[in-house]
């Protein structure tokens, strides 16, 4: 069991948010001469606060205690179930695979967190478009990262796909280290998508439309080797 005792923010979301603030100053600074009114000006203010609210928020990286089993599968991402079906991956496995997808809304925690421990075997950025993340060609035509990590059990593909907003994928992974289950291996911005693509006889314990959290709901079960 693995447990982040404290509510934090992302060190992607500092530059961001000092950023927001200083504009939301200046802004209000200038609503006060541009506009007389005191109703307008705290119309304004109370507008700023939950403008920056918002991207706090976004950037939260909440208290929570982590599954760790080493024969369970963990979600990577918090969001909803959007695909749970058998594909063909042609990328690094290139044959057939169950396919779990994960939309991340912009009010999702977006930290991503691995399925599995294990060696990370291949990591990969792709350049692409930028398809709305529930789009079914997002997987394959827009920016993503794709990153597998094996272990004596299982090998399992996870994609970080970007979204209409994400215009920006965070991958810390490096071919040959050593990961944990849980532990972070990423960050998506504004709105995107992950997918899992597991092993067929992989026992998959979530459905569609399914609410998940990363690093605490278990996607799937691996079958023990004979």
């Amino acid at each position: 069991m693995r447990i982040n005792n404290k509510y934090n923010i992302h060190k992607e979301g500092y530059k961001i948010i000092l950023v927001t603030i200083a504009l939301l100053l200046l802004m209000n600074i200038a609503a006060n001469f541009i506009q007389s009114m005191s109703s307008f000006r705290v119309f304004f203010g109370i507008v700023s606060l939950m403008f920056f609210g918002f991207v706090v928020a976004f950037f939260r990286i909440p208290f929570r205690i982590f599954n760790q089993h080493n024969d369970q599968i963990i979600a990577p991402a918090d969001g909803k179930v959007v695909v749970i079906e058998e594909v063909e991956e042609p990328e690094y496995f290139k044959d057939k695979r169950i396919q779990v997808s994960i939309f991340m809304s912009p009010t999702n925690v977006h930290v991503n967190r691995n399925p599995i421990a294990g060696e990370v075997k291949y990591v990969r950025y792709h350049p692409g478009k930028y398809l709305v993340a529930w789009h079914p060609k997002s997987s394959t035509k827009n920016e993503r990262y794709t990153v597998v990590v094996g272990n004596d059990q299982v090998s399992i593909l996870t994609r970080q796909i970007a979204g209409k907003l994400a215009r920006r994928i965070v991958n810390y992974l490096k071919v040959g280290e050593d990961v944990e289950q849980c532990e972070e291996f990423g960050f998506i911005k504004f709105g995107s998508r992950v997918d899992l693509f597991l092993p067929l006889n992989t026992v998959i314990h979530t459905k569609l439309k399914d609410k998940v959290k990363g690093g605490v709901t278990i996607i799937g079960t691996i079958p023990q080797k004979n």
